[in-house]
């Protein structure tokens, strides 16, 4: 997050910068706190058992359950999504509804439930929460300030805005320009959750290691779509492979590909170049070379897909 987590309260929450109680203060402390993290991993429950607040430890997410309301507040604090290697294994299908945004789930499908009881508080209130995705088993990311923008009782479910303009647009302009309103909140989603949970699950799959050259910098690593957005490529670990930042750029201009049976290809007029040493060791030496793999089959890149993008590959070539 680029500004400084007292400062992105004040400008995003509606209501709390108007109350400057125990609530308010709590959660920009918990802000303030994952603003402190390294940005670069996910985050465990270990991690997240440091945070104190006015001298008493206080928990950030829920252990058990996805809805956590601490007992210090009257409405709930996050909301939490297990990871599943098969999203339609999880108990509840958090999906993105045809305006854009997102949906989270009730606990069950009592209204009065104590954690909707919270959530609903929240909503009321205009108080933002902390959304932990999981990305890995026992890891998350974590994704702040949210809001709950509606409550639809008849899905058992609330609407999700996951920053404060997607919030403002759902209560201000839905009605008199709803296309405006959900071509936003698709791109604030894409850029706010997917991507963000693609690369982290991708690089786990990885072991944050490049799978051209084996560089082990988290930070220089990337998640390397096979095929493109735009060619309909979808946010999952075997659409993706972790390169480094100058691998990924010479995969997504066709400089080398990868074909079905993890092998790469150089372009041919690469090939034939001569220029100096990041050519001839990063680029040139990877020709014919075998990429490395997830230990998990079930993470490897889709030979479906890399076909389709080797095709591309040769066009190119």
């Amino acid at each position: 997050m680029s500004l400084c987590a007292e400062t992105l309260y004040a400008i995003m929450s509606p209501v709390t910068i108007l109350e400057d109680n125990f609530d308010a203060k709590l959660r920009r402390a918990a802000f303030a706190f994952l603003d402190g993290m390294d940005s670069s991993r996910p985050i465990s429950q270990h991690d997240l058992g440091r945070f104190e607040f006015g001298g008493s430890s206080i928990r950030l997410m829920a252990t058990q359950q996805g809805i956590w309301k601490p007992r210090q507040l009257d409405a709930a604090l996050s909301i939490r999504t297990v990871f599943a290697a098969e999203p339609s294994s999880r108990p509840y299908a958090d999906d993105v509804g045809s305006d854009g945004y997102l949906r989270y789930k009730w606990r069950g499908e009592d209204p009065n439930q104590y954690e909707n009881r919270a959530l609903r508080q929240a909503m009321q209130r205009q108080l933002p929460l902390i959304w932990f995705l999981g990305v890995a088993p026992g890891l998350y990311l974590a994704t702040y300030p949210v809001y709950l923008a509606a409550e639809e009782p008849g899905q058992h479910q609330f609407v999700v805005a996951v920053d404060h303009e997607s919030f403002r647009l759902r209560q201000e302009l839905v009605d008199a320009d709803p296309e405006s309103v959900r071509s936003y909140a698709e791109r604030v989603v894409k850029v706010r959750l997917h991507q963000r949970v693609f690369r982290e699950r991708v690089l786990i799959a990885y072991e944050s290691r490049c799978a051209i050259c084996r560089l082990h910098h988290r930070e220089l690593l990337d998640a390397a779509h096979v095929l493109a957005d735009s060619a309909g490529g979808e946010p999952v670990v075997t659409n993706g492979i972790a390169m480094c930042a100058i691998h990924h750029a010479a995969y997504d201009t066709d400089i080398f590909g990868i074909s079905p049976d993890y092998r790469i290809g150089v372009r041919p007029d690469v090939m034939a170049e001569s220029d100096g040493p990041t050519l001839r060791f990063a680029l040139q030496a990877i020709d014919e070379a075998a990429i490395s793999l997830p230990r998990e089959r079930r993470a490897r890149p889709d030979p479906v897909l890399l076909d389709q993008r080797w095709r591309q590959f040769l066009k190119a070539s």
